[in-house]
């Protein structure tokens, strides 16, 4: 065998090594990318509960008598707005997950409101229709901060693939860019002020 045919195989045997490794690194990219689009799928509908929920909770204050017709409107205009921010799986973008996030935080806030003014009506509260809306919007508040976690763990599964090397040159090659976190609100991190 001369040096030239010999060349050639370790050439070959080198080709097919690097590209045995690139579809393993690529078919691992694409399962990553998938469940961080799955678990993006478990974020909208968990919020897509909520926003199911609120039209009822609202529709259960409206017969309360002098509620205040502000926080009613507050409530039904963020959720509106929340509804309108789309996000495709395709662009999980940190941009495009912190605009989902922003219009969320307002929904959250105005349903935070909305409960504590219904504080102040006890025939509101004795109600179990308002009671049955508040214990299901309160589960769904908890399956909400799960599927945020498990989405987080998800992009930060793919986000970590797509920079470990030989990874990172597949993925750049063929387009696989980092997704964005879920953050936590602006001054979660003080804790709530208890008065009685």
């Amino acid at each position: 065998m001369n040096s030239r045919n010999l060349t050639l195989i370790i050439v070959l045997i080198v080709i097919l090594i690097f590209g045995g490794c690139a579809c393993n690194s690529y078919n691992s990219l694409v399962k990553l990318d998938e469940n961080a689009k799955r678990s993006w799928g478990d974020v909208q509908n968990t919020y897509q509960r909520r926003s199911d929920l609120i039209p009822n909770l609202v529709n259960t204050v409206k017969g309360a008598a002098n509620f205040e017709q502000q926080t009613l409107i507050q409530v039904q205009e963020a959720r509106s707005k929340a509804t309108q921010v789309k996000v495709d799986a395709n662009d999980l973008s940190p941009e495009k997950i912190a605009q989902f996030q922003q219009a969320q935080a307002q929904v959250t806030g105005a349903l935070g409101r909305l409960l504590a003014v219904a504080e102040n009506y006890p025939d509101l509260k004795a109600t179990q229709n308002f009671r049955d809306l508040q214990a299901q919007l309160e589960g769904t508040e908890n399956r909400i901060n799960v599927a945020r976690r498990d989405f987080n763990g998800a992009v930060n599964d793919f986000n970590a693939n797509t920079r470990r090397f030989p990874n990172n040159l597949v993925a750049g090659m063929f387009g696989f860019r980092p997704k964005g976190y879920f953050q936590s609100e602006p001054g979660s991190e003080r804790a709530p002020e208890v008065k009685f």
